[in-house]
């Protein structure tokens, strides 16, 4: 009988249709794959851009930092905007792991997820479609929102303590590029340091996709954190009325 939480894969492992180490193989090899194509493809649909160009009629890359990314929908656009692009990359992110889920199982324990790890894996594809989108030439995000939304699947009570420390970065800082950077950084050792306290162990796959995850999002801000070291990245205001600061562009996107 099919396990949801196990997943196709071993389904077919357990009812026989894999019988020999050659359709093993071969089997979790072609899921695999299949669950890096369908994160890419689905991680590579913007939905800033999307929800401009439907809604408002407009380009949101002619805007602002020039990003495709919630950040700069909620300073063109306003906060409806942000609102509806935050929703576009939870779904295409929640529907990235689980469709990877029920191919090769969730198995979920204390935040490790998927058959050897596969569930980050997929995380980690729908963050390099967002990041390089196939169907925008390759120029997308940043990815620190399809991160965040990933590391609030898989690991719940890791996303929490990562957002607090984002809170507390912008917070002081008034850089939202700075909280990105920090949380991604912090994100694999948390998530090391969370697993080996409940003794659960996600795999290779998990804590390798985790980290080039982290590593991506920093290249990412890599002209934001120069602005920062020279201040004139962008602040952000919490008051009704902007503070305007002088700069070239750029925050954090996700």
């Amino acid at each position: 009988m099919y396990d949801f939480n196990k997943g196709l894969f071993d389904y077919m492992c357990n009812s026989g249709i894999i019988d020999t180490d050659w359709k093993f193989g071969l089997t979790l090899v072609a899921f695999a794959l299949i669950s890096i194509a369908v994160s890419y493809l689905l991680g590579s649909i913007n939905s800033a851009i999307l929800i401009s160009n439907l809604i408002y009629r407009d380009d949101i890359r002619t805007h602002g930092s020039g990003n495709g990314g919630m950040t700069n929908m909620l300073r063109t656009f306003g906060l409806k905007a942000a609102g509806l692009t935050l929703l576009g990359d939870l779904v295409k992110t929640a529907l990235s792991i689980f469709i990877t889920g029920v191919l090769l199982g969730f198995y979920y324990t204390h935040g490790a997820s998927g058959y050897l790890g596969f569930c980050y894996m997929s995380a980690l594809f729908a963050v390099l479609g967002h990041v390089f989108p196939i169907y925008y030439g390759f120029k997308g995000g940043k990815g620190v929102l399809v991160t965040a939304v990933s590391a609030l699947i898989l690991a719940p009570i890791p996303f929490l303590i990562l957002l607090l420390i984002f809170i507390v970065v912008v917070y002081f800082s008034k850089y939202v590029s700075l909280g990105s950077v920090c949380g991604a950084v912090i994100y694999p050792v948390l998530l090391n340091g969370y697993f080996a306290v409940f003794g659960s162990n996600p795999g290779g796959i998990a804590q390798l996709s985790v980290t080039i995850i982290a590593i991506l999002v920093v290249w990412c801000h890599r002209e934001n954190l120069k602005r920062i070291s020279t201040r004139t990245e962008r602040k952000i205001s919490f008051k009704k009325k902007d503070v305007e600061v002088k700069s070239e562009g750029g925050e954090g996107e996700n």
